[in-house]
């Protein structure tokens, strides 16, 4: 039995916490098992409510997107920004202004780190103009990092270079006129459907994915400005799912403290949850650093800069999670909610070694 292909995941996601002293500039190092130069970083403050902060080695060093807001590209923020990164970390560089947004003094920090790695260009194809993309790609853990000029045209395809369908797809607009939500495609919803990152609208009806299934090659885009207005550039992180190293799926509230249980076949390090269908609930994220032990309760929420929060509502599990509170934010009775997590274990590696439960 093949259990998984990825027996130490650190060497493609990691998580870091840190507390700001006010130094410029200052280097983050990851402390897991393996070195990993990132390829995408997601950072937030903790303990204050800045915003949330992405940068990736495709846009470069210094060119933040915040998913909290609609805005565009910012490059070399005032109030701070990841300048480079390096083969375990990246690093903090102080804004004109000040470092709050990644270094002020005191302030506590998260930052989860992604890599993908092969860099790949070309042209678009499909319906319309062929457009110019650039981007980067990790085939082994099912993520890729794409920045392609739009056509304004239904059937616009954006190779992703992954090999396999991508189960959840997160686009943006990084320049142009006009601000655009984060346009989220998750495949438990459908290819006519879409949700936004920075915002707690339900799922709605929409044509931005053209109604059509990504492939095993492309993803099919609509004219929607979100991600396709003409010549303007835009990002999109795309994720297939790897067996032993991440899953992408939905699950159904059970409205009870003894809560639904989601197998997931690892041991989570990091989880994403949104209510697919309340539309006035949070983004929630968790991960397996912030806390340390079960049940895990300090969450933050993609699409506002609150502070942590804690809220003892999931535990991370050996080959799962399992909700520990009646809500609707995670655990609404009958209630629908879509997720992606990654591992900090397999529950079995490829040589049959299990993990266990902190």
């Amino acid at each position: 039995m093949a259990y998984t292909t990825i027996d130490d995941p650190s060497a493609y996601f990691q998580t870091i916490t840190w507390t700001g002293n006010g130094s410029d500039p200052r280097t983050i190092t990851f402390d897991g098992n393996s070195d990993m130069q990132p390829d995408w970083v997601w950072e937030k403050s903790r303990s204050l409510a800045y915003q949330h902060n992405l940068y990736d080695s495709v846009r470069g060093g210094g060119k933040g997107l915040v998913t909290n807001n609609d805005a565009i590209e910012v490059s070399d923020n005032a109030n701070g920004y990841i300048s480079a990164f390096t083969s375990d970390g990246f690093v903090l560089t102080a804004g004109s202004t000040n470092n709050e947004l990644l270094n002020e003094n005191t302030t506590t920090y998260v930052g989860w780190g992604w890599k993908a790695g092969t860099s790949v260009s070309g042209n678009t194809s499909g319906s319309g103009t062929a457009k110019a993309y650039t981007g980067s790609v990790n085939t082994d853990a099912g993520f890729s990092i794409i920045r392609h000029l739009g056509n304004d045209t239904a059937g616009h395809t954006i190779p992703h270079h992954l090999g396999a369908v991508p189960k959840m797809i997160i686009g943006h607009g990084i320049s142009g006129d006009d601000a655009t939500s984060w346009t989220v495609y998750h495949h438990a919803l459908g290819n006519t459907n879409t949700i936004s990152l920075n915002e707690t609208a339900a799922v709605s009806d929409s044509s931005v994915w053209n109604d059509t299934t990504p492939t095993s090659s492309v993803i099919s885009l609509g004219s929607s400005g979100n991600v396709n207005d003409n010549d303007d550039a835009f990002i999109l992180y795309s994720f297939a799912e790897k067996q032993g190293y991440s899953k992408i799926s939905f699950y159904k509230g059970n409205g009870d403290a003894d809560g639904t249980f989601v197998h997931l076949g690892f041991k989570p390090a990091w989880l994403m949850v949104f209510h697919s269908t309340a539309g006035n609930e949070n983004w929630m994220l968790v991960d397996n650093k912030r806390d340390g032990f079960n049940v895990e309760n300090e969450q933050l929420f993609p699409n506002t800069n609150d502070d942590e929060e804690s809220n003892d509502e999931v535990d991370l599990l050996s080959n799962g999670f399992k909700l520990r509170r009646n809500n609707t934010r995670m655990n609404g009775d009958g209630a629908v909610y879509i997720y992606m997590a990654f591992a900090e274990n397999p529950f079995t590696t490829s040589t049959g070694i299990p993990t266990t439960a902190r």
